[in-house]
C-alpha cells in the first residue's frame, strides 16, 4: 500500500499519513488491544515514578530523594492508577503462553524460545549498567556531590527489580504453563493465597516473631498472580464473567485491607512510612492486580476497536517498540535534567524543590514534557540494544567485554559510594 501526501499537507497530515502507513504495515493476526495495555502500563509506570519522585536540593548542594505523598498524602489513592506492573504481567504471561506454545508447534523447544527472551531483558539492563556504572565515578571526579551520585543510583537501579522478577517468571514459564493447564485460573488463586498467608504470617499475631525479611518470600508469588491470568487468558480461560468477578472481588479486597486491616493507602513506599504495600509485596499488589486484569480483559475489545484507527495504533506503537528501553531510562531522564539544575543557586520549582504541596505537584506537570523529550532522545540513542544483535558470533568477544566492563564499572561506584 502506498500512501502518498497531498500537495502542502502540513504537519498534522504528515502525521496522519505516516500513521496510516503504520497501520496498513501492521499484519491482520496482530493483537493490538494487547500491545495496548502494554503501552498504557509503561506509560502508567513512567508517569507515576516521575510524579511521586521528588529530587530535593539540600543545603549542601547534594539531590536527595523525596515523595510529595508525605505532603499529599490524600492523594495516595491515585497511585492505584500509576502502579501498573501487573499489566505488564498479565500481557507478559498472555504473549509468553501464545509465543512459547508457538515455538513447540514449530518443533523449536522450550530452551530457544527461554533464551531469546531472557536475551532480550538483559540487554537494555546491560546497557543502563555500563551507562551509569562508568558514569557514576565520572560524575564524582567531576566534583558532583556524593548525596547526589548515591540518590541518581538509587533512582536509576531500584526500578530493576521488575526486570528480575519479570525474568524469574519467563524463565519458569513452563513450569507455570504446566499448572495452569492443571487448575486453569485456580492456578493464579493459589498465588494469591501464597501471599495472603506469608502476610498473615507477617502481620496476625504472630507478627513480632517474623523477621522483616520474610516479607520477601511474597515476591515471586504476588507478581506471578498476573502473570498467571494472562496465561489464562491466552488459554481462552479468563472470560468476562470471571474478569467481572476479578474486578469486583479485587475492589471488595483492596477496600478491606485498607480500611479494616490497617494497609497503606498508597500503592507505592512512601519515605518514613513504617509499612509498604510494594517493598516487600502484600496481599495489596495482587487485589490491585485483580482490579485491573479484569478491568483490562472487559475493556479488551473496544480497545480492539480503537487501535484499528491508525492515529490512535500510532501512539501505541512506540511505547511498544521502546517498553524495556522507556523502563530502564525513564529515572535517567529525570535525573539527566535534574542534576545540572542541582549546580544552581536555588531550586526550581517542581525539579529540585521540596515536595511541600500542590503547588510542587503542579510545577511538576510542567517539566513532565520536558522530562518526555529526554527520554525520547535517550531511546533514539539507546534502542538499539532492545532487539537482537545480528551477527552475534563474531560479535561476542565485543559483548563479553561490554559485561565485564559494566559490571566492573558498577562494582567501582559501589565501592566509590
Amino acid at each position: 500500500m502506498t500512501v502518498v501526501p497531498a500537495k502542502g499537507t502540513g504537519g498534522l497530515g504528515l502525521i496522519g499519513v505516516a500513521a496510516r502507513l503504520l497501520d496498513a504495515a501492521t499484519p491482520p493476526e496482530r493483537e493490538r488491544a494487547v500491545d495496548g495495555l502494554r503501552a498504557a502500563a509503561i506509560c502508567g509506570v513512567v508517569l507515576g515514578h516521575w510524579l511521586v519522585t521528588a529530587t530535593v536540593l539540600w543545603g549542601d548542594g547534594g539531590l536527595r530523594v523525596s515523595s510529595p505523598l508525605r505532603a499529599l498524602p490524600e492523594l495516595a489513592a491515585a497511585t492505584w492508577l500509576f502502579q501498573a506492573l501487573t499489566l505488564f504481567f498479565l500481557v507478559g504471561g498472555y504473549v509468553s503462553a501464545r509465543g512459547l506454545e508457538r515455538s513447540r508447534a514449530r518443533g523449536d523447544g522450550d530452551r530457544a524460545w527461554l533464551r531469546a527472551r531472557l536475551l532480550r531483558l538483559g540487554r537494555p539492563v546491560l546497557a543502563l549498567a555500563a551507562v551509569w556504572g562508568a558514569a557514576a565515578p565520572a560524575l564524582l571526579a567531576a566534583g558532583v556531590p556524593e548525596a547526589s551520585v548515591r540518590s541518581a543510583l538509587l533512582l536509576v537501579l531500584q526500578p530493576l527489580w521488575f526486570i528480575g522478577v519479570y525474568a524469574a517468571a519467563t524463565a519458569l514459564s513452563p513450569w507455570l504453563l504446566a499448572a495452569e493447564r492443571r487448575a486453569g485460573p485456580a492456578a493464579a488463586l493459589a498465588a494469591l493465597l501464597l501471599t495472603a498467608g506469608v502476610d498473615l504470617l507477617r502481620f496476625g499475631p504472630w507478627g513480632g516473631q517474623v523477621p522483616e525479611w520474610a516479607g520477601f518470600a511474597n515476591l515471586l508469588p504476588a507478581w506471578f498472580f498476573g502473570y498467571l491470568l494472562g496465561i489464562s487468558w491466552a488459554r481462552g480461560r479468563l472470560r468476562r464473567p470471571l474478569a467481572a468477578a476479578l474486578l469486583a472481588g479485587g475492589a471488595v479486597l483492596l477496600a478491606v485491607l485498607v480500611t479494616r486491616l490497617g494497609y497503606p493507602v498508597s500503592a507505592v513506599g512512601v519515605p518514613g512510612m513504617e509499612r509498604s504495600n510494594s517493598n516487600p509485596p502484600s496481599l495489596f499488589v495482587p487485589a490491585l492486580g485483580a482490579v485491573q486484569a479484569g478491568a483490562a480483559v472487559l475493556l479488551a475489545g473496544p480497545l480492539e476497536r480503537l487501535l484499528h484507527r491508525p492515529v490512535a495504533w500510532a501512539c501505541a506503537v512506540w511505547p511498544n517498540l521502546n517498553a524495556l528501553t522507556v523502563f530502564c531510562w525513564h529515572q535517567t531522564a529525570l535525573l539527566a535534567v535534574a542534576l545540572p539544575a542541582s549546580a544552581l543557586p536555588v531550586p526550581l520549582p517542581g525539579l529540585t524543590s521540596a515536595p511541600d504541596g500542590a503547588a510542587w505537584l503542579g510545577a511538576r506537570l510542567l517539566w513532565l514534557p520536558v522530562l518526555a523529550a529526554v527520554l525520547a532522545a535517550l531511546c533514539a540513542a539507546l534502542r538499539r540494544f532492545e532487539p537482537p544483535w545480528t551477527g552475534l558470533p563474531a560479535a561476542l568477544p565485543a559483548r563479553i567485554a561490554a559485561v565485564l566492563a559494566a559490571a566492573a564499572c558498577v562494582g567501582t561506584a559501589a565501592v566509590l559510594l
